[in-house]
């Protein structure tokens, strides 16, 4: 398949799948004589994998990781489950940050009454040190 059929079969857009190519993280793809790239199932596969890897919040690093493992016929689910579970404690606390940064706009935002007024509590929050 070509890299349009690539990426209308995935979703991702032409520029990204370049991206990809350029960082390492796609194999660079066979060329027909004529010279046009041809993508294959496992193009396609791998493309995948990259895209839901960074829909849950997969970094570019972490993904090389986790396909040079896969590459290297060195992948073991448990190294695998090592790598989601470190995730999977980062993604948790990114959660706990916004659920504080939350409550502090909310609770920074009920005590402002608004109108024209010098004095607003979200500057006097803002202006204070962390």
């Amino acid at each position: 398949m070509t890299r349009g059929d690539l990426a209308g079969r995935t979703g991702c857009h032409l520029e990204t799948i370049r991206y990809y190519e350029q960082t390492g993280l796609m194999p660079n793809p066979p060329r027909s004589p004529s010279g046009h790239r041809r993508y294959s199932e496992a193009h396609e596969r791998r493309l995948r994998f990259i895209l839901r890897g960074r829909e849950l919040g997969f970094t570019i690093d972490d993904l090389r990781k986790l396909l040079g493992l896969v590459d290297r016929r060195r992948v073991s689910c448990g190294d695998i489950r090592t790598a989601a579970l470190a995730h999977l404690a980062d993604v948790r606390r990114k959660i706990a940050d916004l659920r504080r940064m939350e409550r502090t706009l909310a609770d920074t935002a009920a005590r402002c009454r608004g109108g024209d007024v010098p004095d607003c509590p979200i500057i006097d929050t803002l202006s204070r040190p962390a």
